[in-house]
């Protein structure tokens, strides 16, 4: 993390360090006095192993003693490198120059002190590390005979675990946290310890670490900046059309159906990085919806109605808006799977007011989902309908909570060695603002889309789901397509979100960016940052389409806006000012939707 003054009060003064530690210990003692409390009511119906990974080690244990020669092979291989550092060490000590037997990514942060490397003996804890830890992992990876869902369960857990016991994470074998603990006599674990009791009560005795101060960013005023008006409302979502910043603007409108597992924002952070703000200048004119939190009342709200009351109300208002006969639309995310649900409901309804289809980062063929899939088998979504039945919704933090294990290294260790190790305070990001401004889900809906997208993966089947009475058939859909994935997504594996090439069957254009599921798709040109990749033809295996691929430098945004205007009608428009057409305006811009925040927030 970012270093940055330390405001926290000092404690050279004995009195004021004694009256720090007795709070410490007045609040620590109601910490474990509630969840002691809470443990005894909740001892008899708490599920030991809520996760079911229980029965997937076991069959691991059971598969590794049938053929023990792979877990040998693992630890000779394992023997033999030790022996090459312990080796390798002794003669640092002695003078001479070594090689590093192993060495972080280049993109783990983790180890980037001077000292991990400058230092024989941090060094050699660090490739101590990073062996056993690939070791860990090698061990059970591939393992004959098992199937593939335990396959995943047992890997994903192996790669928590290693990254838990990272040296990094404790203070006498991380040598930063130990400067700083010389440095100010103990100051950061004092600080460090105060974090940490203000996040177990932010969460109700659940550790919720704190990645961004919510008194950081106002949104409105330092992020979600770009000027608009609410035009449209109901009960699911409003639709805010943006002021233009052109004179003329293309004939066709663009509507963006962002994720409502999150809020629109993302692509409006801040004017540097706001996709909104740059579309804009481009000469679009930008409609985007900005969904309800929703509470117990929105409980049986279905997948459908998302459909009826988002892109198809969306559509409709817009057009309205502007006096256009037909849409480019945009969906992010599960956004892009709602989009592509809406299509090919359109299609068999003979509705054709979209003119092309843009997918960010969106699957429709879960089949090879990611490591999300490690948290949706059937004991766990029966577990999560019924804590949904009870509230009437999802949790959004408990959503975030499974995201940020995906990526555990940059969303929860390295907080907690910034928070509790160094005592600092989280340094203001507005990406991390974002993602702890969380949003509920209805339980109705949710369940329906756990169940039939990713468990059975009906969508990819013809008829598989029937939304409004329809039954979809992604075949159907005739629009243009452009799809964008980004290579290190860890919730939509590129190589998934390509199957969406061989399903639609109007042209298909693929585009894959650097990066991750954000950062990738959230990419201004003018941060000339990560590259892209293109390929005209779209091969069944996603591998051949990447072999045959041209890389380039910078954004990807460029060339989508080269796509849609070369998809969409010729000319230019006077720009629409919002309200300004048959839907006035309702409110300004970013809206009352997005203001929403969950109960822990």
């Amino acid at each position: 993390m970012t270093d940055q003054p330390n405001t926290l009060p000092s404690y050279t003064d004995p009195a004021e360090f004694a009256k720090t530690m007795g709070d410490i210990a007045s609040r620590s003692h109601k910490l474990v006095a509630e969840f002691l409390a809470k443990q005894a009511m909740e001892d008899e119906i708490t599920d030991p192993d809520p996760m079911n990974v229980g029965n997937a080690f076991l069959e691991l244990t059971t598969k590794m003693m049938l053929n023990p020669s792979h877990a040998i092979g693992s630890s000779l291989d394992l023997w033999q490198d030790y022996l090459e550092l312990w080796q390798n060490t002794a003669n640092r000590m002695l003078g001479q120059e070594t090689e590093p037997v192993a060495t972080p990514s280049g993109d783990d942060r983790r180890f980037r002190d001077a000292a991990w490397s400058d230092n024989a003996i941090f060094d050699y804890i660090k490739q101590s590390y990073l062996l056993t830890s690939g070791w860990m992992q090698t061990s059970v990876k591939n393992v004959e005979g098992l199937d593939e869902e335990s396959s995943k369960k047992v890997e994903f857990m192996m790669r928590q675990f290693a990254d838990a016991l990272s040296p990094t994470n404790f203070i006498m074998t991380n040598p930063e946290v130990l400067r700083e603990t010389i440095d100010s006599g103990g100051e950061n674990l004092i600080n460090g310890l105060q974090n940490l009791l203000s996040d177990l009560e932010a969460g109700n005795g659940k550790l919720k670490i704190k990645m961004s101060d919510q008194n950081d960013f106002v949104v409105g005023k330092d992020i979600a900046t770009s000027k608009g008006k609410v035009i449209f409302r109901n009960e699911l979502m409003e639709l805010i059309q943006f002021a233009p910043l052109t004179e003329k603007v293309t004939k066709t409108p663009l509507l963006i159906v962002p994720p409502w597992i999150n809020k629109y924002y993302i692509l409006d952070l801040r004017e540097k990085n706001s996709f909104v703000k740059w579309a804009s200048e481009q000469g679009h004119s930008v409609f985007v919806i900005s969904w309800v939190n929703p509470d117990e009342k929105l409980a049986q709200k279905q997948f459908e109605d998302y459909m009826l009351e988002g892109p198809l109300a969306a559509i409709g208002a817009a057009l309205q808006a502007t006096g256009a006969e037909k849409i480019n639309m945009i969906g992010y995310c599960i956004g892009g799977t709602l989009l592509a649900s809406t299509l090919a409901y359109m299609a068999q309804t003979g509705d054709d007011r979209v003119n092309t289809a843009t997918y960010f980062a969106s699957l429709v063929d879960f089949e090879k989902s990611g490591d999300l899939k490690v948290f949706i088998d059937d004991k766990q979504v029966q577990a999560l309908e019924k804590t949904m039945s009870e509230r009437g919704y999802l949790d959004g933090g408990e959503m975030a909570a499974t995201f940020n294990m995906m990526k555990s290294n940059d969303l929860i260790w390295s907080f907690v060695v910034n928070n509790y190790l160094m005592g600092k305070e989280p340094f203001p990001f507005d990406l991390l603002y974002w993602n702890a401004d969380s949003t509920r889900m209805p339980a109705a809906m949710h369940s329906f889309y756990l169940r039939n997208m990713y468990m059975q993966n009906k969508l990819v089947k013809k008829g598989g789901i029937s939304l409004a009475g329809k039954q979809l058939d992604l075949r159907k859909i005739k629009q243009p397509s452009y799809l964008v994935a980004t290579r290190e997504d860890h919730i939509a594996p590129w190589q998934a979100t390509y199957a969406g090439t061989q399903l639609y069957t109007g042209p298909v254009k693929f585009v894959l960016s650097g990066s991750g599921h954000i950062a990738g798709i959230v990419n201004p040109p003018a941060a000339e940052k990560y590259g892209y990749w293109t390929n005209d033809d779209t091969p069944a295996s996603p591998d051949d389409w990447l072999g045959g691929a041209t890389q380039h430098k910078g954004s990807w945004w460029g060339d989508w806006d080269k796509w849609i205007k070369k998809n969409s009608p010729k000319g230019r428009v006077a720009a629409h000012q919002p309200g300004s057409g048959e839907l006035k305006a309702i409110c300004d811009a970013p809206g009352t939707y997005v203001m929403m925040k969950t109960d822990d927030q």
